[in-house]
């Protein structure tokens, strides 16, 4: 029988982590003991400094992105079929299972403590990103992976990942501050980057209130965009105040606001009911880059509107090669603010997730594993 692999049974040093169990609710989320990560060729073990909580951690452990999914990810928790739809297929999405039980965190402010005999040894005790979406085949396809939906992830007080993902980094941020940007960031940035947004661009923002909407709107104004933002009405006022030239309640009409032909790119992770009057609101030429559809996966679009008016849609997955190097430079520089809403400790993952899903805030929650006083205990 193959061994369960967060077994102690026979582990002297262990750590704490949250594991997600299976598809479903909270319930899935079992803070426990687990063993710290044996290392293998070319990869490094981090102590976790600060986990960010995102979207895809709940969409996977709800089951969203199985193709039987049809609902919004806000309203998934209530829809019991189709969990137990997602239960049943496990397809994560991709075609591929989800890899229960495991430990989940896309975003990983970290720093090394050991390395395999074949990575340079001076990374020891560097503070560090890791680059979250993993190009697997190399940079000439479009073949990714990501920690946390794929292999283990940073919600634990230690990960491992390949020496080649983690980028060291000198800045005056917290470590909660530098855990908020290597998903939502790196989402936004490869955005970005796909659509080729320049100065001069009238760029429309989705769901401009979070993690990767808030994040685009800082970083399409360092590219000398001019930025309209769409959120709720209670977040409109920060907009603005993080950069964002003007700004639109998500219960105004997109059309009537901004007339048609009106904008060069839409920036959405949202879809839902609204994508059809995006798409209205592109001018001839103009590019829609998606990296999401919290609102819904399904929409409906009238071709006549994507040929008649030469459009690019662009799907944004993986992760080009210039996009992390790219942020770490702009932190270093500078040239972008951390967006840290709230931290929570990592054994408060339910209370997180529940506050992050009633969508009040704007940027981004941390949970911060239990400090540890003794690392080289951990390593015997």
């Amino acid at each position: 029988m193959k061994k369960n692999r967060f077994d102690i049974s026979s582990c002297k040093v262990t750590m704490k982590a949250i594991v997600t169990t299976g598809n479903g609710g909270y319930e899935k989320l079992d803070y426990r003991d687990v063993p710290i990560p044996t290392l293998g060729s070319n990869e490094v073990l981090l102590e976790v400094l600060a986990a960010g909580v995102n979207n895809t951690e709940i969409n996977t452990r709800l089951g969203w992105y199985s193709s039987k999914v049809t609902a919004s990810t806000t309203s998934l928790a209530t829809e019991e079929d189709e969990i137990k739809d997602a239960q049943e297929n496990n397809d994560g999405g991709w075609n591929k299972a989800t890899p229960f039980p495991f430990i989940q965190g896309t975003d990983c402010c970290g720093r090394v403590v050991a390395v395999s005999s074949d990575v340079d040894k001076d990374l020891i005790n560097r503070r560090v990103l890791v680059r979250s979406c993993m190009r697997s085949e190399g940079w000439d396809s479009l073949e990714n992976i990501w920690m946390a939906s794929d292999f283990d992830g940073a919600f634990a007080q230690f990960v491992k990942v390949p020496a080649t993902e983690v980028f060291p980094i000198e800045c005056d941020w917290t470590d909660s501050e530098l855990g908020t940007i290597p998903c939502a960031y790196g989402t936004a940035e490869n955005m970005i980057h796909r659509a080729k947004v320049e100065e001069g661009d009238l760029v429309l923002i989705a769901g401009a209130s979070g993690g990767v909407g808030s994040a685009a709107v800082q970083l399409a104004k360092r590219r000398g965009a001019t930025v309209i933002a769409i959120a709720g009405k209670t977040k409109l006022k920060k907009l603005l105040e993080i950069g964002a030239d003007k700004v639109i309640s998500r219960d105004e009409d997109l059309i009537e606001i901004l007339g048609e032909k009106s904008v060069n790119v839409v920036i959405d992770n949202v879809a839902g009911p609204s994508f059809g009057k995006m798409i209205k609101v592109l001018k001839r030429g103009g590019r829609f880059v998606s990296s999401g559809a919290i609102a819904g996966p399904l929409v409906e679009l009238d071709m006549r509107d994507f040929y008649l008016k030469d459009l690019t849609l662009i799907g944004c997955t993986a992760w080009d090669k210039p996009v992390f190097p790219n942020l770490i430079s702009y932190i270093e520089k500078k040239e972008i603010k951390p967006l840290l809403a709230k931290t929570f400790p990592l054994e408060k993952i339910v209370e997180a997730q529940i506050e992050f899903s009633q969508k009040k805030h704007v940027g981004k929650f941390v949970l911060i594993p239990p400090k540890v006083d003794n690392i080289k205990k951990y390593l015997v």
